[in-house]
């Protein structure tokens, strides 16, 4: 007879138990950065919605602006970090190939030991995140687990490129998933289109980069973030009002049960088409935080969950929709109840 492997049984339910954000100390006008790419403040407002972004300095790094969010995450949730047994990190500009920047940004949260990992799925990297941590403390695999958005894209993108440079920018956002009464966090759906792949994307391999200097020297020029503005727009305006309705049924509700909705902050006019065509009810509060963050890919959704809250438009305990697309071209959306948060 077979040796009989053990299982464990984990949560019946999860929950964002606690959220919080770090917002780099520079802000950086649509002035500021319409010089080199020959644009204008109101070119830029209204082709994005971005009046504002944040710049990292040298010393806010991955870890550093990761380290913190975190830490006001855990606070707000009311746990000791020791209750953490996971950490994921959600980025596309940890600029190593290996090692992961998630076990260092544990180890900075004194949790050794415990599980870490990256995962890279472009600007839909949080809510990928979030359904794997939420599928963790189901299964029994972890009981707490430390969920980052976090980027650097001022190191990514080059700031005379007119399809970029306005747009990107930098923070961090960080939750606590775990075991919950009720149900916080509904089933995610998600998916790829990799006939897109080319819509956002690095535009050279490093081998190619590698080659490039072998020929040239220090002629080589170094990769840079690229994008195809309005394959995406088309791509984002037209694809994701089925998945942001599959989230809302799967979880068992319609429109007009939520208070809030929560896209990536990609670009304004993309969320304001996406409001309409689901016909959101009127009393449903709408994340607008491009307007003073930007695109901040990963970290997005919890730093325009924070502003949110901050600002009063939507409360802890509210629900709210989540939809997230980007590189790949990558989506995910699901329905949450709004956590505590910690400004």
């Amino acid at each position: 007879m077979a040796a009989r492997i053990a299982s464990v049984n984990g949560a019946e339910h999860t929950a964002i138990l606690g959220l919080g954000v770090y917002r780099p100390t520079r802000i950086v006008t649509n002035d500021e950065v319409a010089g080199p790419i020959d644009s204008s403040d109101e070119w830029i407002r209204t082709r994005s919605g971005i009046r504002t972004r944040r710049f990292a300095g040298k010393d806010e790094t991955i870890i550093s602006m990761s380290a913190a969010a975190a830490r006001d995450a855990i606070e707000a949730a009311e746990i000791d970090a020791e209750q953490i047994d996971c950490v994921i990190v959600a980025t596309s500009t940890w600029l190593l190939l290996t090692p992961a920047g998630a076990p260092q940004i544990a180890t900075e949260l004194g949790l050794n030991g415990v599980a870490a990992f990256d995962i890279s799925a472009g600007c839909a990297g949080f809510c990928h995140a979030l359904a794997l941590a939420s599928d963790l403390v189901k299964g029994g695999t972890a009981r707490h687990v430390l969920v980052i958005g976090v980027e650097k894209l001022t190191d990514t993108f080059n700031p005379k490129d007119r399809g970029t440079a306005f747009l990107f920018a930098d923070g961090a956002g960080a939750v606590v998933v775990g075991p919950s009464e009720e149900p916080g966090i509904g089933p995610t759906v998600w998916g790829s289109d990799g006939t897109q792949h080319h819509a956002i994307r690095q535009d050279k391999d490093w081998v190619q980069f590698f080659e490039e200097i072998e020929e040239k020297g220090l002629d080589a020029v170094r990769p840079y973030l690229a994008m195809e503005g309005t394959a995406v727009f088309r791509w984002a305006a037209h694809s994701l009002e089925k998945v942001c309705r599959d989230a809302i049924e799967v979880a068992g509700l319609t429109p007009d049960d939520l208070d809030a909705m929560v896209p990536h902050q990609a670009n304004g006019r993309i969320i304001e088409i996406m409001a309409r065509v689901l016909k959101l009810p009127e009393h449903c509060a709408l994340a607008n935080d491009i307007e003073e963050t930007g695109n901040t890919s990963a970290a997005s959704i919890p730093l325009a969950m924070e502003a949110m809250m901050r600002k009063g438009d939507a409360k802890p305990g509210g629900t709210a929709l989540l939809i997230a697309f980007g590189a790949g071209l990558s989506y995910a959306a699901q329905v949450v109840t709004l956590p505590n948060f910690k400004s």
